[in-house]
């Protein structure tokens, strides 16, 4: 049983999981020169792409499958930190209990103290290890957390409350995701790390 290690690549792909994006790319076509017509027509086997060749990521669908159910948790998440309760969410579709344990200690906070969180929380999420061999398949999500645009907002007053000063604005928190019988992945554990920036 061999893990296997993913180097990182574009995020833009990972996110939005669009495996099908160099397909889209092909139809497009050069510009035209109408003073010189063409010498020959283009051979047909220069056209047609070599089905023989293989894709430069033979993981790319698994590697878009894991990161959608991560940013699934965390739409449901942002959802549940707009109203200070996780009531409404679906948060148990894409996490487990543990893994949703300090949101809820977050979410619990903020009920207390009565605040809520307006603006978004930026993301650069990549799958940096997975594997595929083993009794339950595993992969491990590195994500750059942009607090930025986030903003904390007192209820009582509607005025937003500033971030501690030792609050760095990006950190890296990092997430395991399996996949259960169901062949659906779940998040099982999320830590983030404020001591590593990005």
């Amino acid at each position: 049983m061999t893990a296997r290690q993913v180097r990182p690549r574009t995020r833009a792909l990972a996110l939005c999981g669009a495996v099908g994006l160099s397909l889209a790319l092909t139809g497009c076509g050069g510009s035209s020169d109408d003073t010189k017509p063409p010498a020959a027509p283009p051979a047909a086997s220069s056209a047609a792409p070599d089905p023989s060749a293989s894709p430069a990521d033979p993981d790319a669908v698994v590697k878009a499958a894991v990161l959608e159910v991560y940013t699934s948790m965390w739409v449901e998440q942002m959802k549940a930190y707009r109203v200070a309760s996780p009531d409404g969410t679906k948060l148990a579709d894409f996490a487990t209990l543990d893994a949703l344990s300090a949101f809820e200690r977050d979410l619990a906070h903020m009920k207390r103290n009565g605040t809520v969180i307006r603006g978004e929380l930026g993301h650069e999420s990549e799958v940096t290890e997975l594997d595929l061999e083993a009794k339950v398949p595993t992969a491990t999500v590195e994500d750059c957390i942009d607090l930025s645009k986030w903003q904390t907002l007192d209820t009582k007053t509607n005025k937003p409350i500033p971030l501690p000063t030792a609050q760095p604005l990006r950190y890296v928190a990092t997430a395991t995701v399996e996949r259960w019988d169901n062949n659906r992945w779940m998040v099982t554990e999320y830590k983030p790390d404020g001591s590593r920036s990005c």
